[in-house]
């Protein structure tokens, strides 16, 4: 796409990019052709998009699948693109944070750069065949980063509990207009099953957001300082170490035992009443 379409369709759809909602629109079209091969996009489905932005993804996707669903928040892009694909597509106004995703098998989508985590943890809690988004380069690499380095985080455990992660490939800044102040990557995430089985998954994520909320403390330290008694912490695995050296399976066990010593204290409170 030319910067002197762009500029048109801005202009006459009164569209400022703002850094603030992550706009930064895809211009290289051989990247769009990539990321649908990538999708393996079919008549057979119902494929979501959140943000369509200026298209380049759309028009592809409304060619090659039976169905499209497009997120889009801002008001001009919305207009311009209902206009553009009338009714080959099915365009949802709003803030794809907020609104409840309708049921698709594949996500195809540039994510905005600024609601990437919350969109990715969203996008995790859906059953679907598969998604290839482009994101933020430094976070698809967290999304994949293992114990031991530096970017691993809550979001490397909750997408290895829930999907497969490839990163498929890199894509520079200059690919984009106007041009953002990081590079990109496409990944692909496939859901799966949980590589293990926790007691209590609530419980397990509220541990692993406490323990990266002080990755530089041990462990200990953390569960004293959020008041578990200094008894039961002498009973828990692990206390000597910091959570950037756990595997996701170890905070799964330490999240079993602690929430065995919780019943154990429940039941003892409720006999002693």
């Amino acid at each position: 796409m030319r910067i002197s379409e762009i500029l048109e369709i801005t202009r006459k759809y009164n569209v400022t990019p703002r850094k603030r909602k992550g706009q930064n629109f895809l211009v290289d079209e051989r990247v769009a052709n990539r990321e649908i091969e990538y999708a393996q996009i079919s008549k057979e489905d119902t494929v979501l998009e959140i943000g369509p932005g200026l298209g380049i993804l759309t028009s592809r996707l409304v060619e090659r699948a039976g169905r499209v669903i497009a997120i889009e928040y801002d008001r001009g892009l919305a207009k311009y693109n209902q206009e553009r694909f009338g009714n080959k597509l099915e365009l949802i106004e709003g803030d794809a944070l907020l609104i409840p995703f309708p049921a698709f098998d594949k996500i195809v989508s540039n994510i905005p750069y600024n609601i990437s985590s919350p969109l990715i943890f969203k996008i995790l809690e859906h059953r679907f065949k598969l998604a290839v988004i482009m994101i933020q380069k430094e976070f698809a690499e967290r999304m994949v980063a293992k114990p031991g380095d530096k970017r691993y985080s809550r979001l490397s455990i909750g997408t290895y509990y829930r999907a497969d992660c490839e990163l498929l490939e890199f894509v520079p800044r200059s690919r984009f207009w106007p041009a953002p102040e990081v590079d990109s990557m496409i990944i692909r995430l496939v859901p799966r099953d949980p590589p293990f089985r926790v007691k209590d998954e609530k419980s397990f994520f509220e541990l692993v957001d406490l323990l990266f909320k002080y990755r530089r403390k041990k462990i200990g330290t953390v569960l004293r300082m959020s008041g578990i008694d200094a008894k039961s912490i002498e009973h828990l695995p692990y206390t000597d170490r910091r959570v950037d050296t756990l595997a996701p399976h170890e905070i799964g066990i330490l999240s079993d035992v602690i929430s065995s010593f919780t019943s154990l204290e429940k039941e003892s409170d409720r006999r002693s009443l």
